[in-house]
């Protein structure tokens, strides 16, 4: 998949950050050392790591991703990247 979007609360910089869906690149969320969590109420997965966005945003350009915009949405945080297709 070529496309991530991360997301954090403007109140937690520092972490926990949303990296992904129940469809997400398991290899990816591997790498990131995601853990895939159901809130209670919700009848989809995300997947989280402690990290903050800076630190998710560095491991993601190692592996050739690249920040193509960023966002707040109210009280959220979003980075939208993209990988080149090989």
């Amino acid at each position: 998949m070529p496309y991530i979007l991360i997301s954090t609360q403007i109140r937690l910089e520092n972490g926990p950050t949303n990296v992904g869906d129940e469809f997400s690149d398991p290899a990816v969320m591997n790498y990131l050392g995601a853990r895939k969590t159901t809130m209670l109420g919700n009848n989809f997965s995300e997947y989280h790591v402690d990290d903050p966005p800076r630190l998710v945003l560095d491991k993601l350009e190692k592996i050739g991703f690249r920040v193509l915009t960023m966002t707040g949405v109210g009280q959220t945080l979003v980075w939208c990247l993209h990988k080149e297709m090989e």
